[in-house]
């Protein structure tokens, strides 16, 4: 039988003959029409077909996860975090169109809730406030971060160098004069008035 054999079912698939070969019903078509084209297809023009193929086959592949809404960049900020000396959680998140975070965990004895310069409770205060990423180095996200014990605000740094750490750098002027603080992913639970346990 030639290429244009009879079509048989075997197994629930589509199968003929194709050059002495039993081949899926799909298979001896795509064979068919390139027998077809080969006489009237060059050498370079078999290149680029084989190319363009490939390409068109990539993208179709990985189309659909490129489909989906791209990750915004801030994203990698957002949730709780412990701080360096693990006596502080922050929640981050957005306010408005920048990154902020706020004080949720502390550590402390008894009913004794730590207090600001202004004898307020931390608990929920606004610590990290104003965070735009940096037209610099799109990695990093420049805002201001406010010290509850003497009321300063600072200009600060944030930055993710990997998952679920984050690096926040405290500065007078110029980033160089700073300190710098590695915070960590923050997965355990909070009691009432901000008590970690």
């Amino acid at each position: 039988m030639g290429t244009s054999g009879r079509w048989l079912n075997v197994e629930g698939l589509a199968v003929t003959w194709h050059d002495h070969q039993l081949v899926p019903a799909r298979t001896a078509v795509l064979l068919a029409c390139l027998k077809r084209e080969k006489s009237s297809v060059t050498l370079k023009n078999a290149w680029m077909t084989a190319f363009l193929s490939s390409f068109l086959l990539c993208a179709a592949v990985t189309a659909p996860g490129h489909a989906q809404a791209a990750e915004a960049p801030e994203s990698v900020f957002m949730g709780y975090w412990l701080s360096q000396g693990h006596d502080g959680v922050f929640k981050i998140g957005m306010c408005g169109d920048t990154v902020c975070g706020q004080l949720v965990g502390l550590s402390y004895q008894g009913d004794d809730v730590p207090k600001d310069h202004k004898g307020q409770s931390e608990c929920g205060i606004q610590m990290l406030t104003g965070f735009r990423q940096s037209s610099d180095d799109k990695n990093r996200w420049n805002g201001k971060i406010l010290d509850p014990d003497s009321g300063h605000v600072y200009q600060a740094q944030i930055w993710s160098p990997q998952k679920d750490v984050m690096k926040l750098r405290g500065y007078i002027g110029l980033p160089l004069f700073g300190e710098t603080q590695t915070w960590t992913r923050y997965e355990g639970t909070l009691g009432p008035v901000c008590k970690m346990p």
